[in-house]
């Protein structure tokens, strides 16, 4: 919801039709097999949507299915990660950091994907070193509204003071719930960290690729589209603050 509240502000005359597997939530305890199983049916019925580009809105998604999500589709519409645009962006010269950090949940951190990419990327005789940490419990903590409080604070020092993240001047919020906290883990960085928005980024990257394709949409396309495959009454209130307006959510459970 972070990335479609981003995509929403930067492209509004563009069509959202976002999907969100709430029967199987959180993704990032699941394994490989399962990430993909999930991920290539949710593909099946984007795709059902015509959708012309489809947004892995999901860091342990992007990080276990891309490969196979994008073989699946082929030429029947465009397929972009939030992984990707990020490694780009930490990789650019002006910004090149000596020093980044990775959090994220067990599977993207456990993938390996970021300090992968971003290795490539920078390419040999690099100075970038990664440093990767997995904060599992950042995820129910935002979904149980636990933010800018005292309890999120401390689950916040408890993780980023460990010696993982030590003389790191950039970091990488690897999941899509974290730009909730972004302010909160800056402080706590007391600002000499810059966390990216990582939201922010991805948004900037499909417009520029579909203004590359000349994609753009240059009027209405029609009311966006919220399903969700189980709908309880505490996720619409926990989408809309991700959101950050007020949306209607349909049930489709595409499993049956």
């Amino acid at each position: 919801m972070t990335v479609a509240h981003a995509l929403h502000t930067l492209l509004p005359a563009e069509r959202l039709v976002y999907f969100g597997d709430t029967a199987h939530l959180p993704y990032g305890d699941k394994s490989k097999e399962a990430i993909v199983q999930y991920s290539l049916g949710i593909t099946d019925f984007l795709l059902d949507q015509d959708c012309k580009v489809i947004l892995i809105a999901c860091n342990s998604a992007s990080s276990n299915a891309f490969e196979e999500v994008k073989d699946h589709v082929g030429e029947r519409a465009m397929v972009m990660n939030v992984i990707d645009p990020v490694v780009k962006r930490v990789c650019e010269p002006e910004d090149s950091p000596q020093s980044i950090g990775v959090i994220g949940t067990k599977a993207t951190i456990d993938s390996g994907t970021y300090q992968k990419k971003i290795m490539e990327t920078a390419g040999a005789g690099s100075k970038i070193q990664v440093s990767s940490m997995a904060t599992p419990l950042f995820v129910p903590m935002i979904e149980e509204g636990f933010v800018f409080d005292d309890i999120s604070n401390a689950i916040i020092r408890s993780y980023l003071s460990r010696h993982e993240l030590d003389g790191i001047n950039s970091l990488i919020l690897g999941c899509t719930h974290y730009p909730i906290i972004r302010n909160q883990i800056s402080r706590f960085f007391n600002f000499d960290v810059y966390v990216h928005d990582t939201a922010k980024i991805v948004a900037q990257a499909v417009q520029q690729f579909l203004k590359e394709k000349e994609m753009l949409s240059t009027g209405s396309s029609g009311a966006n589209q919220f399903y969700v495959s189980d709908h309880t009454r505490y996720f619409e209130v926990i989408a809309n603050m991700f959101f950050n307006e007020k949306i209607s959510l349909e049930k489709r459970n595409i499993w049956l």
